[in-house]
Protein backbone atom coordinates (compact mmCIF):
# COMPACT_ATOMS: atom_id res chain seq x y z
CA UNK A 1 0.00 0.00 0.00
CA UNK A 2 2.94 2.41 0.82
CA UNK A 3 4.46 4.02 -2.24
CA UNK A 4 7.76 4.09 -3.33
CA UNK A 5 9.19 7.43 -4.38
CA UNK A 6 8.40 8.68 -7.77
CA UNK A 7 4.80 6.18 -7.67
CA UNK A 8 1.64 7.72 -7.96
CA UNK A 9 -1.61 6.37 -8.71
CA UNK A 10 -4.66 7.14 -11.04
CA UNK A 11 -7.17 9.49 -9.60
CA UNK A 12 -10.19 7.69 -11.77
CA UNK A 13 -9.13 3.72 -11.76
CA UNK A 14 -6.25 3.63 -8.68
CA UNK A 15 -3.40 1.92 -11.12
CA UNK A 16 -0.54 3.05 -10.67
CA UNK A 17 1.77 5.60 -12.72
CA UNK A 18 5.36 6.68 -13.12
CA UNK A 19 4.19 10.06 -13.31
CA UNK A 20 1.62 12.95 -13.38
CA UNK A 21 2.75 15.03 -16.25
CA UNK A 22 5.26 15.32 -19.13
CA UNK A 23 7.33 18.61 -18.96
CA UNK A 24 8.29 19.49 -22.33
CA UNK A 25 10.29 23.06 -20.94
CA UNK A 26 9.85 26.31 -21.54
CA UNK A 27 6.49 25.66 -19.49
CA UNK A 28 5.15 23.30 -21.52
CA UNK A 29 3.39 21.00 -19.49
CA UNK A 30 0.91 18.06 -20.03
CA UNK A 31 -0.96 15.61 -17.96
CA UNK A 32 0.08 12.04 -18.06
CA UNK A 33 -2.76 9.80 -19.61
CA UNK A 34 -3.41 6.16 -17.73
CA UNK A 35 -2.44 3.74 -19.74
CA UNK A 36 -5.21 1.49 -17.76
CA UNK A 37 -8.48 3.97 -18.42
CA UNK A 38 -7.01 6.18 -20.84
CA UNK A 39 -8.16 9.27 -18.66
CA UNK A 40 -5.66 11.74 -17.10
CA UNK A 41 -3.60 10.53 -14.50
CA UNK A 42 -4.35 13.74 -12.09
CA UNK A 43 -6.51 16.41 -13.31
CA UNK A 44 -6.54 17.90 -10.03
CA UNK A 45 -2.39 18.89 -10.28
CA UNK A 46 -3.79 22.03 -12.62
CA UNK A 47 -7.21 22.89 -9.85
CA UNK A 48 -7.23 25.83 -7.80
CA UNK A 49 -6.63 24.58 -4.06
CA UNK A 50 -10.02 26.09 -3.27
CA UNK A 51 -12.00 23.40 -6.05
CA UNK A 52 -9.56 20.56 -4.27
CA UNK A 53 -11.19 21.68 -1.18
CA UNK A 54 -14.90 21.72 -2.20
CA UNK A 55 -14.24 18.42 -3.59
CA UNK A 56 -12.91 16.59 -0.83
CA UNK A 57 -15.91 18.07 1.53
CA UNK A 58 -17.87 16.60 -1.22
CA UNK A 59 -15.77 12.88 -0.32
CA UNK A 60 -15.17 12.43 -4.18
CA UNK A 61 -12.89 9.34 -4.28
CA UNK A 62 -10.29 10.99 -6.83
CA UNK A 63 -9.97 13.80 -4.90
CA UNK A 64 -8.67 11.61 -1.88
CA UNK A 65 -6.32 9.45 -4.21
CA UNK A 66 -4.79 13.17 -5.32
CA UNK A 67 -4.80 14.34 -1.53
CA UNK A 68 -3.29 11.05 0.01
CA UNK A 69 -0.96 9.45 -3.16
CA UNK A 70 -0.11 12.14 -5.62
CA UNK A 71 0.73 14.80 -2.99
CA UNK A 72 3.20 15.37 -0.24
CA UNK A 73 1.29 16.40 2.94
CA UNK A 74 2.84 15.77 6.09
CA UNK A 75 0.70 17.43 8.60
CA UNK A 76 -1.50 14.54 9.52
CA UNK A 77 0.61 14.16 13.49
CA UNK A 78 -0.14 18.50 14.03
CA UNK A 79 -3.55 18.27 12.31
CA UNK A 80 -4.41 15.32 14.70
CA UNK A 81 -3.09 16.84 17.57
CA UNK A 82 -4.74 20.39 16.91
CA UNK A 83 -7.99 18.42 15.76
CA UNK A 84 -7.96 16.72 19.95
CA UNK A 85 -7.53 20.18 21.13
CA UNK A 86 -10.70 21.45 19.88
CA UNK A 87 -13.12 18.88 20.69
CA UNK A 88 -11.02 19.32 24.46
CA UNK A 89 -11.88 22.98 24.27
CA UNK A 90 -16.02 22.16 23.82
CA UNK A 91 -15.76 19.84 25.93
CA UNK A 92 -13.68 22.28 28.81
CA UNK A 93 -16.75 24.97 27.61
CA UNK A 94 -19.42 22.68 28.58
CA UNK A 95 -17.64 21.86 31.56
CA UNK A 96 -17.48 25.40 32.80
CA UNK A 97 -21.00 26.18 31.72
CA UNK A 98 -22.66 23.91 33.96
CA UNK A 99 -20.50 24.70 36.88
CA UNK A 100 -20.48 28.49 36.72
CA UNK A 101 -18.62 30.61 39.59
CA UNK A 102 -18.75 34.25 39.62
CA UNK A 103 -14.99 34.85 41.16
CA UNK A 104 -13.26 31.92 41.20
CA UNK A 105 -10.09 31.91 43.19
CA UNK A 106 -6.67 31.02 42.39
CA UNK A 107 -7.26 27.52 43.24
CA UNK A 108 -10.65 27.05 40.54
CA UNK A 109 -8.58 28.53 38.29
CA UNK A 110 -6.00 25.73 38.63
CA UNK A 111 -8.83 22.96 38.70
CA UNK A 112 -10.34 24.64 35.11
CA UNK A 113 -6.69 24.53 33.85
CA UNK A 114 -6.50 20.82 34.79
CA UNK A 115 -9.88 20.11 33.63
CA UNK A 116 -8.39 20.84 30.23
CA UNK A 117 -5.95 18.66 30.18
CA UNK A 118 -8.21 16.05 31.24
CA UNK A 119 -11.14 16.45 28.62
CA UNK A 120 -7.58 16.08 26.16
CA UNK A 121 -6.43 12.98 27.83
CA UNK A 122 -10.42 11.66 27.52
CA UNK A 123 -10.35 12.80 23.96
CA UNK A 124 -7.25 11.38 23.32
CA UNK A 125 -8.24 7.59 24.67
CA UNK A 126 -11.21 7.76 22.48
CA UNK A 127 -9.61 8.72 19.43
CA UNK A 128 -6.95 5.64 20.24
CA UNK A 129 -9.96 3.33 20.74
CA UNK A 130 -11.82 4.10 17.82
CA UNK A 131 -8.37 3.68 16.01
CA UNK A 132 -7.89 0.49 17.87
CA UNK A 133 -10.89 -1.11 16.85
CA UNK A 134 -11.05 0.09 13.49
CA UNK A 135 -7.73 -1.11 12.51
CA UNK A 136 -8.40 -4.68 14.07
CA UNK A 137 -11.12 -4.92 12.32
CA UNK A 138 -9.21 -4.38 9.13
CA UNK A 139 -6.39 -6.04 9.88
CA UNK A 140 -8.21 -9.36 10.71
CA UNK A 141 -9.63 -9.21 6.75
CA UNK A 142 -7.39 -7.88 4.64
CA UNK A 143 -3.72 -8.91 6.71
CA UNK A 144 -2.13 -9.05 3.01
CA UNK A 145 -3.06 -5.55 2.69
CA UNK A 146 -1.51 -4.23 6.18
CA UNK A 147 1.11 -6.57 6.10
CA UNK A 148 3.96 -3.88 7.20
CA UNK A 149 5.04 -0.34 9.24
CA UNK A 150 4.69 1.26 6.35
CA UNK A 151 0.98 0.07 5.42
CA UNK A 152 -0.50 0.78 9.08
CA UNK A 153 1.36 3.97 9.02
CA UNK A 154 -0.34 4.92 5.83
CA UNK A 155 -3.50 3.92 6.50
CA UNK A 156 -3.02 5.70 9.59
CA UNK A 157 -1.68 8.83 8.24
CA UNK A 158 -4.94 8.91 5.42
CA UNK A 159 -7.64 8.56 8.52
CA UNK A 160 -6.11 11.40 10.67
CA UNK A 161 -5.91 13.64 7.38
CA UNK A 162 -9.41 12.81 6.98
CA UNK A 163 -10.66 13.79 10.43
CA UNK A 164 -10.35 17.32 9.94
CA UNK A 165 -13.74 17.83 9.77
CA UNK A 166 -13.06 18.28 13.43
CA UNK A 167 -11.79 21.88 13.40
CA UNK A 168 -15.44 22.73 12.73
CA UNK A 169 -16.21 22.37 16.56
CA UNK A 170 -14.49 25.40 17.07
CA UNK A 171 -17.01 27.43 14.59
CA UNK A 172 -20.03 25.56 15.81
CA UNK A 173 -19.19 26.84 19.33
CA UNK A 174 -18.02 30.83 18.81
CA UNK A 175 -21.81 30.79 16.65
CA UNK A 176 -23.43 29.30 19.40
CA UNK A 177 -27.29 29.13 18.12
CA UNK A 178 -30.86 26.72 19.21
CA UNK A 179 -29.14 24.28 16.76
CA UNK A 180 -25.62 23.65 17.50
CA UNK A 181 -26.47 20.19 19.60
CA UNK A 182 -27.46 18.98 15.66
CA UNK A 183 -24.56 21.07 14.07
CA UNK A 184 -22.31 18.83 16.56
CA UNK A 185 -23.72 15.43 15.12
CA UNK A 186 -23.83 16.64 11.70
CA UNK A 187 -19.82 17.42 12.14
CA UNK A 188 -19.30 13.35 13.82
CA UNK A 189 -21.33 11.93 10.45
CA UNK A 190 -19.16 14.06 8.10
CA UNK A 191 -15.80 13.11 9.96
CA UNK A 192 -17.22 9.25 9.93
CA UNK A 193 -18.04 9.53 6.14
CA UNK A 194 -14.35 11.24 5.17
CA UNK A 195 -12.92 8.43 7.27
CA UNK A 196 -15.04 5.62 5.54
CA UNK A 197 -13.76 7.02 1.85
CA UNK A 198 -9.81 7.16 2.99
CA UNK A 199 -9.99 3.60 4.49
CA UNK A 200 -12.10 2.50 1.41
CA UNK A 201 -9.54 4.91 -1.03
CA UNK A 202 -6.37 3.72 0.79
CA UNK A 203 -7.17 -0.13 0.78
CA UNK A 204 -9.46 -0.46 -2.12
CA UNK A 205 -11.60 -2.37 -0.80
CA UNK A 206 -15.61 -2.83 -0.36
CA UNK A 207 -17.68 -0.48 1.26
CA UNK A 208 -19.38 -3.11 3.36
CA UNK A 209 -16.25 -3.95 4.86
CA UNK A 210 -15.52 -0.30 5.72
CA UNK A 211 -18.33 0.12 7.41
CA UNK A 212 -17.99 -2.52 9.33
CA UNK A 213 -14.68 -0.95 10.33
CA UNK A 214 -15.94 2.11 10.84
CA UNK A 215 -19.30 0.97 13.51
CA UNK A 216 -16.34 -1.16 15.53
CA UNK A 217 -14.36 1.51 15.85
CA UNK A 218 -17.47 3.76 17.33
CA UNK A 219 -18.22 0.90 19.70
CA UNK A 220 -14.95 0.79 20.95
CA UNK A 221 -14.85 4.44 21.22
CA UNK A 222 -18.09 4.81 22.84
CA UNK A 223 -17.14 1.69 24.80
CA UNK A 224 -14.66 3.86 26.83
CA UNK A 225 -16.70 7.02 26.33
CA UNK A 226 -19.45 5.15 28.98
CA UNK A 227 -16.59 3.80 31.06
CA UNK A 228 -15.80 7.21 32.08
CA UNK A 229 -18.94 8.34 32.79
CA UNK A 230 -19.42 5.07 34.92
CA UNK A 231 -16.49 5.65 36.95
CA UNK A 232 -17.80 9.46 37.74
CA UNK A 233 -15.59 11.26 34.76
CA UNK A 234 -18.21 14.27 33.49
CA UNK A 235 -16.24 14.26 30.07
CA UNK A 236 -19.52 16.34 29.12
CA UNK A 237 -19.31 16.50 25.09
CA UNK A 238 -22.55 15.74 22.97
CA UNK A 239 -20.15 14.88 20.00
CA UNK A 240 -19.00 11.35 21.15
CA UNK A 241 -22.17 9.01 21.49
CA UNK A 242 -24.72 8.84 18.18
CA UNK A 243 -27.57 7.83 19.92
Amino acid sequence: MAEAAGSYRCIECNQKATELYKDYQRGVLRISICKSCEKPVDKYIEYDPVIIIINAILCKAQVYRHILFNTKINIHGKLCIFCLLCEAYLRWLQLQDSSQSPDPDDLIRYAKEWDFYRMFGIASLEEAAFLIGLFATLWSAKPVELRTKEDLTFLLKALLLSSYGKLLLIPAVIWEHDYTHLCLKLIKVFVLTSNYQAIRVTLNTSRILCLVAILNGLILENSVFYLFQRIGWNVSNNLVPLN
